[in-house]
């Protein structure tokens, strides 16, 4: 997706609001990269929309939060594929 960067910026915000997404999702939605879609919520939003910005952000620290517990259902779901698979 290119076009105007401010623009860009408040369609990737409003795709994490409504969704409830993580950087990762808006990427691949949008099919542009995760460093983009950082750029533009973290620091490009600030400036554009701060009243957005302030509600991504929050979306953002609750995902950071919790992106260690994903981590760890990922991992243990891989294992238990693993031995069903041997069985």
């Amino acid at each position: 997706m290119k076009g105007i960067v401010e623009e860009r910026a408040a369609m990737l915000g409003q795709y994490i609001i409504e969704n409830k997404g993580t950087v990762r999702l808006a990427a691949k939605k949008f099919g542009i990269s995760k460093s983009t879609v950082h750029k533009d919520v973290s620091q490009r939003l600030k400036y554009i929309n701060p009243v957005l910005y302030r509600q991504v952000k929050q979306i953002l620290e609750i995902n950071k939060s919790e992106r260690h517990i994903r981590g760890g259902l990922a991992t243990k779901n891989k294992y238990l594929l693993k031995r069903m698979n041997k069985e």
